[in-house]
This record gives structure tokens, C-alpha cells and sequence, in this order.
């Protein structure tokens, strides 16, 4: 259980999208925490991909290693 406290506007721009996605303010704001969740993780795993690449290859020799240049 989480209870927070919006500023006014904030919590008539929540309503408004609740009310235009037919929603209650509560799953909007469930969405939207799911939403930032998986966008962090997909960060984090981008990001560790990133490091963990320690060499790059041309396309010529990624082709030829994957024989597709003869």
C-alpha cells in the first residue's frame, strides 16, 4: 500500500487522464509506475550491454565470420 500526496494540478491532470482513459486514478498511477520500472530496468540492461561489449567489428569482417561473404 503506498498513499502519496499530489500538488493540485498534478492531481487534476491524474483525474482528467483517468477520466479520458476510463481508469481509476489508481491504475493510471499503477501504469505508470510499471511503466518507469521496466524502462529502468531496460536502462540498466543497455547500459551493462554496453560496457560488457569490449570489441567492435567492421561490417566486412562480421559478414565474412558469419560467411556470407565468399
Amino acid at each position: 500500500m503506498l498513499a502519496l500526496r499530489l500538488e493540485k494540478d498534478l492531481e487534476a491532470k491524474l483525474a482528467a487522464l483517468a477520466r479520458l482513459r476510463g481508469r481509476s486514478k489508481s491504475e493510471v498511477v499503477r501504469e505508470a509506475i510499471l511503466r518507469l520500472i521496466e524502462d529502468a530496468e531496460d536502462l540498466e540492461l543497455a547500459e551493462r550491454a554496453l560496457r560488457d561489449t569490449r570489441s567492435t567489428k567492421s561490417l566486412r569482417a562480421l559478414r565474412k565470420e558469419l560467411g556470407l561473404d565468399r
